[in-house]
């Protein structure tokens, strides 16, 4: 759709910049990711709701994760968990959930847990408590509508490679999928919630969304 056109070229100058390691791009594009998206739900809504505030938070998650090192890697991961419960309060406001997929995210979320506990050392807890708020965010996103589920799952795919990367274990093409997966599902949850929430158009145009970073991660 029309009004989403700007959010397809800076989420294309940022997955430019991620393929070709170039730190320029990346400090362009990113940090606009989610005010472009926020802007568009504005327009739609009128309103200032938990995802617009969630989306605030995104965008100095973002900025704080184009740093390197653990401090850095810290902060971002606070400011999203304020994306996550934003989120999580908007969502849980609309609808409630189904208690199967409340069930199933917590058990990939203790499972998850228990496989990368002991090779995340000093960032166990955080990580703990960060990924309980995603997972409850992606589980309330399946009571919004399919499309916002679908981006709740994605936001926690995104973040599990991250996960990974900080226990260790880097898989090929990590800096991309991780990105990917993220401006994919910021793009989906802002427009599922849209239309969920009656104003938004049925279609959605662009390009096809695309997701933080660890020490020497990628997003």
């Amino acid at each position: 759709m029309r009004r989403l056109w700007p959010f397809g070229v800076v989420a294309a100058v940022e997955l430019i910049g991620v393929a070709s390691d170039v730190t320029a791009l990346q400090w362009l594009a990113k940090p606009l990711l989610a005010p472009v998206l926020l802007a568009y739900l504005l327009r739609v809504r009128r309103r200032i709701d938990g995802v617009a505030v969630g989306l605030v938070f995104a965008t100095a998650g973002d900025v704080a994760l184009l740093l390197d090192g653990r401090t850095a890697f810290l902060v971002g991961m606070g400011c999203f968990l304020g994306t996550q419960v934003g989120f999580l309060s908007a969502f849980l406001r609309h609808r409630r959930p189904p208690v199967a997929a409340v069930a199933g995210y917590l058990a990939c979320w203790a499972a998850a847990n228990v496989v990368l506990w002991n090779a995340l050392g000093p960032l166990r807890l955080p990580v703990l408590g960060y990924s309980l708020a995603l997972s409850l965010m992606a589980a309330a996103a399946t009571g919004v509508s399919r499309r916002a589920a679908v981006g709740g799952a994605l936001f926690l795919v995104s973040d599990l490679l991250i996960g990974l990367d900080a226990a260790g274990t880097t898989l090929p093409g990590h800096s991309l999928a991780v990105m990917t997966t993220y401006i994919a599902a910021l793009l989906l949850v802002t427009t599922g919630w849209a239309q969920a929430t009656g104003r938004a158009p049925t279609a959605v145009g662009g390009p096809s969304r695309t997701p933080r970073p660890v020490p020497g991660g990628a997003r």
